[in-house]
């Protein structure tokens, strides 16, 4: 029987497990690291990782803000909702109430991924108000052409099959198998990457919610708002980046207000993983400027022209 990743045996070594606590809101019990002092940051992973995805970020960030990390639902250590939550609507709606649980209200939120979807609902659709957003490989959009008919049907008949979780977590026991899916995304990790995301995709339970994620993300909604975000916005891409081509962040960008595209060479979808230093100081320099830095809104035609183009 399939069995979620144990604190005791899985997260012995877990990066950062000194600022790990567990914390029941919202029928689930949630893996949160919090670290540091200052503003809220809070950092959001994308669809089949965890808050290891940060371990760079977490102690770079903390002298200066206060970090906070969370395992998403049926990731890693966070137990699963039930199969309907794990849209991008329901993990949004989840993660708002374990915010204003814990009684936070983030200055900053940094999303990778999914996780940068997950962040653009929660200023949209949960009232959560940061003065800052940053999207590292934004998945935002739709996936387009083949991949856009053949992935998300995959996904929703894989999700509904317990043996596929089972039979993909066994495969994923050869090392090799996950150097690959890593390698598919245009990153490169050292062994201590590698051997982390090998320990998540090993268990059945957080692969199922991977494939919940997949097969329920539907990120038309968000599409049709972006041109009502009005949170300064920085857009974080890899050029190296095979899983969200970086022309997303450049479309997502000229249907934006108020945001700004950084380019990162030689880096793939794991961008903050590969080259955190970068990262770091790409988002500190987007924090220092402040509102003063926003760049002036498009006239509303031409948002208009963008957000077809989006579709």
């Amino acid at each position: 029987m399939s069995r979620p990743l144990r604190w005791d045996v899985e997260g012995l070594d877990w990066p950062h497990r000194e600022a790990s606590s567990f914390i029941a809101v919202g029928g689930l019990r949630w893996h949160v690291q919090r670290m540091g002092k200052g503003p809220v940051l809070l950092l959001v992973h994308g669809t089949g990782a965890s808050s290891h995805t940060w371990r760079d970020l977490l102690p770079a960030f903390a002298p200066d803000f206060s970090c906070v990390a969370i395992d998403l639902p049926g990731h890693a250590f966070t137990a699963a909702p039930p199969s309907a939550m794990l849209s991008l609507q329901g993990m949004a709606r989840l993660l708002a109430t374990l915010l204003r649980s814990l009684h936070l209200s983030p200055a900053m939120i940094v999303g990778h991924s999914a996780g940068a979807a997950i962040a653009v609902q929660l200023c949209l659709h949960e009232g959560i108000s940061p003065d800052a957003l940053v999207s590292i490989n934004g998945a935002f959009l739709p996936l387009s052409g083949v991949a856009g008919l053949v992935f998300p049907p995959a996904a929703k008949v894989m999700a509904r099959n317990s043996l596929a979780s089972r039979l993909f977590a066994w495969r994923a026991s050869d090392r090799s198998v996950v150097r690959q899916l890593i390698h598919g995304t245009g990153s490169r990790l050292d062994a201590r990457g590698e051997d982390l995301y090998a320990r998540l995709v090993r268990n059945p339970l957080h692969v199922a919610a991977a494939l919940g994620m997949m097969a329920r993300w539907d990120v038309a909604p968000v599409v049709d708002s972006l041109p009502r975000l009005r949170t300064r916005l920085q857009l974080i891409a890899g050029t190296e980046d095979h899983a969200v081509p970086p022309a997303q962040s450049h479309r997502v960008h000229r249907a934006v207000p108020n945001s700004a595209v950084a380019m990162v060479a030689h880096a793939g979808h794991l961008v903050h993983e590969e080259k955190p230093d970068q990262v770091v100081a790409l988002i500190r320099r987007f924090w220092r400027e402040g509102p003063e830095g926003r760049i002036g809104q498009a006239g509303q035609g031409a948002i208009a022209n963008c957000l077809a183009s989006l579709r």
